[in-house]
């Protein structure tokens, strides 16, 4: 029988070591090990009585079976062509759909992470209703609120994004609510209700009473995690946890958890602004470049299918320092309105401020001014950010910042609904971007009648043409991009 063994782990890389030390070898952090007792024996017997007590909820126990099944070769597996075919739960939400790769799917454990106060559980719980209320049984757990507070806020959430109606909704009688810590009895509970989907919120505070440490550490957090995650396997049930997040923005805790699961997703968003973002950091089943988008309102979150694009508004008055740029994220296109502004600064210790926008290419769309457009920015203090909470970090965007630093800087501003788009390069020349067409055509959906683009590639001769109602003004460097301004 395997003996007892007494390891110390770290919080932050998750590494274990042989005896305490002040600082982290691997990943050098100090005082960030923490003292756990790893027991390989009782951690096998427990994944043999996981895998007994779920194999009720399967059919006679094919699929845990299915999980230690012997190897195959690839060619028969290919030969199997219903078996290769992903199994997707397809809610009434389509944007979160959409950032899933087009569904959840069965079998897998999703993580998302967000902020506090940013709407995690909110998005979640009405997953839960748009699932249930395609049919679908699910078991919500709360292991920080009570299920009558998780009443409470299902009763004030507006069920429209789920039933796609404007009006609340009754919550189905399929969707079930368990506020629980304890894993066993979670386990117990989704044997008895037989859940398609489970949402645990959050994963912090699931602990396993034979693991002897707190909720939330790094043992803790290992073993029940990877107790979902077998269970999802053997049990065919989609499991979708909720992860804190560290003042830094990381995921609490090592990054074992990102490791464990099929799909990272992070809830992005200010709170201060009504926009939410839902971005997938890692998905097995699809890609990582689709981004969805919400609103929060007063009745929940509320679906923005057409993006959060800036409008072209015919009547206002151009401002100095503001441009807007067509962004692309995954297949979508989004206008982003982008804001600069110079102030009398001090020469050596001059300030360079962005909120929603890379630091280090701000620095050098700086650089590119004062080196090829002639501005004199030493000693000025420069602040640049996205309008909305939109992070943006794509070099598309290079232009469109670049001239409203200049716009600022001068006073002056592009003509009404014009849109700027390129990449900007060191030697001050404007280089081209992909999917120009579909940034074009995007800002002449919304109103937009000028974009400043690039010089054209041969191949891209015929666009001016194909989008009718915009003109395209080509520049080849940023100083004939700069004389653009009025």
């Amino acid at each position: 029988m395997a003996k007892v063994r007494r390891v110390f782990v770290c919080r932050s890389c998750g590494n274990a070591q042989s005896r305490w030390l002040g600082k982290c070898p691997d990943c050098g952090v100090w005082d960030s090990l923490e003292e756990s007792t790893v027991d390989p024996g009782a951690e096998k017997d427990t994944q043999r009585g996981l895998a007994a007590a779920w194999s009720e909820v399967t059919d006679g126990g094919a699929a845990a079976s299915e999980v230690s099944a012997g190897a195959m070769s690839l060619a028969e597996i290919a030969a199997s062509g219903d078996e290769m075919r992903v199994n997707r739960l397809r809610g009434g939400i389509r944007e979160f759909d959409r950032v899933l790769g087009g569904g959840l799917v069965v079998g897998s454990a999703v993580l998302i992470s967000g902020e506090p106060g940013i709407g995690k559980s909110t998005l979640l719980l009405q997953s839960a209703f748009a699932w249930a209320a395609a049919g679908q049984r699910v078991l919500y757990v709360s292991s920080e609120e009570s299920s009558q507070q998780v009443g409470m806020r299902a009763t004030r959430l507006a069920a429209g994004l789920a039933s796609g109606l404007d009006e609340a909704k009754e919550p189905p009688a399929n969707l079930f609510i368990l506020a629980e810590t304890n894993l066993a009895r979670i386990v117990e509970q989704a044997r008895k209700v037989r859940p398609a989907v489970i949402v645990i919120d959050s994963v912090q505070m699931i602990y396993k009473a034979d693991v002897s440490a707190s909720p939330g550490s790094v043992t803790q957090l290992r073993r029940c995690c990877a107790d979902l995650v077998y269970l999802a396997k053997a049990g065919g049930v989609a499991i979708v946890l909720v992860g804190h997040v560290t003042k830094n923005g990381q995921i609490a805790g090592p990054r074992l958890l990102e490791h464990l699961v099929d799909c990272v997703l992070s809830f992005e968003g200010d709170r201060y602004h009504s926009h939410r973002i839902v971005r997938s950091a890692k998905n097995r089943f699809g890609t990582t470049l689709e981004i969805g988008l919400f609103e929060m309102t007063g009745r929940g979150l509320r679906e923005v299918p057409e993006g959060a694009g800036v409008p072209a508004a015919g009547g206002a008055e151009p401002r100095p320092g503001s441009v807007v740029c067509p962004v692309m994220t995954g297949t979508r296109c989004i206008l982003v309105e982008l804001q600069a502004l110079t102030a009398t600064g001090f020469l050596g210790a001059a300030k360079r401020k962005s909120s929603g926008l890379d630091s280090n290419r701000l620095a050098m769309l700086i650089a590119v001014l004062e080196q090829h457009g002639g501005l004199r920015l030493a000693d000025r203090d420069v602040f640049a950010s996205s309008v909305g909470g939109i992070k943006v970090s794509e070099p598309a965007s290079d232009l469109a910042l670049l001239l409203a630093i200049a716009g600022a800087h001068y006073r002056r501003s592009l003509d009404r609904a014009t849109v700027a788009i390129g990449e900007v390069g060191l030697g001050g020349e404007i280089r081209g971007v992909p999917q120009l067409e579909q940034r074009v055509r995007e800002a002449a959906r919304l109103g937009y009648a000028r974009a400043v683009v690039p010089r054209l590639h041969p191949s891209e001769k015929g666009l001016a043409g194909t989008i009718k109602g915009v003109e395209l003004i080509q520049a080849s460097t940023v100083g004939k991009a700069i004389e653009l301004l009025s």
